[in-house]
């Protein structure tokens, strides 16, 4: 039979609002009357309902996290980044995604409504219109990689621009004059970045500037692969490629290897995200980095600020800053 709070109240010696307090974290209660009580409902393998604990304190503990995909390294890392906040406050993370569909989106947002105290968003399909049609006004939201009009809704993005830059200015250092770019969706905020950097350094170092050199891509390996292919019947072949992102770096090297295509010797080849994998390939990839569990943990940080001080809460528009990881795929030594 399950323990209940008032057995926790009387074996303790304190009423049960006592006992409420210390498992709502209140600063209202002494250490050792603390220390007491949480020794008392660990013998009696007491633990809060969650449904009484929303009822009273109007507060569902949980927040969640829609992101456009589950599958990969990055979305793990993002997933880790933000739990581990989660886990501080003793709340709960419900996740979802949305395949970057309008429809799914709407879906995930009506079903995470009233179960989450506020959400993280990172989805290319999201707009104003869907948030205000899909989420209470007062419901706080912190968006991530996505952009939405006006000032009214925080926001963290990468650098995507400046990164892409950076890196593709690097490429072009090493002599390459002939860069190809592996382009993410149309659809994809951070793509369009990037796709913008490449362009602006591409254009600065006097390297060749040409639409036929920027394949299409969609973020996946597979779509990486199908680009170097594309890519080797060029004439004149490009000697260096730079990937929107590290899974489609990954295809093009699996397609280079495929044609006997050495790298960097015969091609360079860099990424961007700069996940975990991307040290430990052969040979490792050169990618512009992004501490992507860090990522997701200023996001959480910047949503609790809100939940917790909304009266206080300052509308932030972060842009985190990237670096770039020099390895062997693009002529460096690791």
């Amino acid at each position: 039979m399950r323990s209940t709070i008032k057995e926790v109240a009387h074996r303790a010696g304190v009423s049960t609002a006592t006992v409420s307090r210390v498992f709502n974290n209140s600063p209202l209660v002494v250490d050792d009357t603390r220390q007491r009580i949480l020794k008392v409902a660990n013998d009696l393998r007491y633990h809060p309902n969650p449904l009484a604990r929303s009822l009273s304190t109007q507060k569902a503990h949980s927040i969640g996290l829609l992101l456009p995909d589950l599958y990969g390294e990055f979305f793990s890392e993002v997933i880790r980044g933000v739990d581990q906040i989660v886990q501080e406050k003793d709340n709960h993370l419900l996740v979802s995604s949305s395949h970057s569909k309008t429809s799914e989106v709407e879906s995930a947002l009506k079903m995470m409504r009233g179960r989450v105290d506020g959400i993280i968003i990172m989805s290319p399909a999201i707009d104003s219109q869907t948030l205000h049609k899909n989420l209470p006004h007062d419901m706080p939201v912190i968006l991530l990689n996505c952009y939405v009009e006006g000032d009214t809704i925080d926001s963290i993005n990468v650098d995507n621009y400046g990164g892409s830059y950076e890196m593709v200015k690097h490429l072009a250092s090493h002599g390459h004059t002939r860069i190809a770019i592996i382009k993410g969706t149309e659809t994809n905020y951070d793509a369009k970045q990037r796709l913008k950097g490449y362009r602006s350094a591409v254009k600065e170092s006097h390297c060749v500037l040409s639409t036929e050199l920027e394949i299409e891509g969609d973020l996946t390996k597979e779509s990486g692969y199908a680009a170097g292919k594309k890519i080797l019947k060029m004439t004149p072949l490009p000697t260096a490629i730079f990937a929107s992102n590290d899974s489609m770096a990954f295809g093009a090297i699996s397609a280079l290897k495929e044609e006997g295509v050495t790298i960097p010797n015969d091609m360079a080849i860099a990424g961007f995200d700069d996940i975990p994998i991307a040290r430990f390939m052969q040979p490792k990839l050169s990618t512009v980095k992004i501490s992507i569990s860090e990522f997701g943990t200023l996001g959480a940080q910047r949503l609790y600020d809100a939940i917790e001080n909304m009266d206080h809460h300052r509308i932030q528009h972060i842009i985190i800053p990237t670096e770039l990881s020099l390895r062997e795929s693009c002529g460096c030594q690791s």
